[in-house]
């Protein structure tokens, strides 16, 4: 799975308007002080490494294009989408922020939730004090960030902000990998690899919404949260190896990323079909990381006979994002949250992401 870029990320007046970078002086304010003044606080990273490079530092408060929400954030979520644009693992992610460092003025983060506050000329949808939520390019690591209006849903009443910035990234990957990707239907069987994180919890949940017999591969101490959110069988992957029992599943979706192309194969039923999310693991190096998963099994499609390989691009659209809002809402998929952390403790946050023990997402608050 690759991201698609949903718009621009928030920047002040003047700036590049293809990158919307942002310029940071002085130190960090308390919020009020900073939303009051016109500027905000923002994590600013200027060298690739831990989360340690990270600084909060003020920046001017963005101003929203013509089809952009300003929205004024109270809640985001990490994801490794993050911690690897922070080290530049994989080396590719430099070809686009910068060979030697980060370009001028980048900000992390993509999940937001929070409130608009401002919108532009082109926007009908979306007016002052709505409640959203939905996903950036970069920028979400800010008190406030400008979104393209096409990457927003509203928040339903009963979500707080921290459930519903867990769900865009996450979900919609979940949601269009089976739905789309792996054309998942009532009755098939389908096999989910790092079922206990991020997406891992919201496909188990959105494959036994569509009627699918789910089985879930994670770690050992996974299993009665899988089991609790419908998993018919948890394997445990430090005990069991899934692809010895043979072709078994209709539509595996692979997260994980920790096995070559071959033993997936193995595990699929005639006429399977492999979903590659790309996944934590990979098997690209340093250079292409999980990418280079993906970019073999497009090489080997076309030479594959009986199962389907086939990767996606997810898109954090309006519409899927108020699907996962409506499911979220009848209470027929809930974000799980792991830990919660408050907007100062984000270099925190991101070093319990890295360390691959989540089980769900993990948030911050404001």
């Amino acid at each position: 799975m690759t991201r698609r870029k949903p718009g621009r990320t928030g920047g002040p007046e003047g700036t590049d308007p293809g990158t919307r970078d942002t310029a940071y002086s002085g130190d960090s304010r308390d919020s009020g002080d900073a939303a009051d003044s016109g500027v905000m606080n923002a994590w600013a990273w200027d060298r690739y490494g831990s989360p340690d490079v990270l600084r909060l530092r003020l920046t001017t408060l963005p101003r929203p294009g013509p089809d952009e929400v300003l929205v004024r954030v109270r809640a985001g979520s990490v994801n490794p989408y993050d911690w690897r644009h922070l080290r530049a693992d994989p080396a590719l992610i430099r070809i686009d922020k910068g060979l030697r460092r980060p370009k001028p003025g980048l900000v992390l983060g993509a999940d937001l939730a929070g409130v608009v506050e401002r919108t532009g000329p082109g926007v009908k949808d979306f007016r002052p004090g709505d409640e959203v939520f939905g996903e950036v390019t970069l920028g979400a690591f800010a008190e406030a960030v400008a979104v393209p209006a096409k990457t927003l849903a509203v928040k339903p009443p009963g979500l707080s902000f921290a459930q519903a910035a867990a769900l865009p990234m996450a979900g919609v990957t979940a949601l269009q990998g089976l739905r789309d990707a792996g054309r998942l239907t009532a009755g098939q069987r389908v096999l989910i690899t790092g079922a206990a994180g991020g997406i891992g919890t919201f496909a188990v949940q959105l494959a036994k919404v569509w009627g699918a017999e789910v089985t879930a591969v994670a770690g050992p101490d996974a299993a009665v949260l899988l089991r609790s959110l419908g998993a018919d069988e948890v394997i445990d992957r430090t005990r069991e190896d899934f692809t010895e029992r043979g072709p078994h599943w209709d539509v595996l979706l692979d997260i994980a990323g920790d096995r070559p192309l071959s033993r997936y194969r193995r595990a699929l039923a005639p006429g399977g079909t492999l979903v590659m999310v790309g996944g934590i693991a990979g098997h690209g190096g340093r250079l292409l990381g999980p990418a280079g998963q993906i970019l073999r099994g497009m090489l080997a499609q076309p030479f594959v006979r009986g199962h389907r390989i086939t990767r996606f691009m997810a898109w954090p659209g309006t519409e899927d994002l108020q699907l996962l809002a409506r499911l979220a809402a009848e209470g027929k998929v809930t974000p799980v949250i792991d830990r919660s952390y408050g907007f100062r403790e984000l270099p925190e946050a991101l070093r319990y992401l890295e360390r691959r023990k989540a089980r769900g997402k993990v948030v911050f608050t404001m």
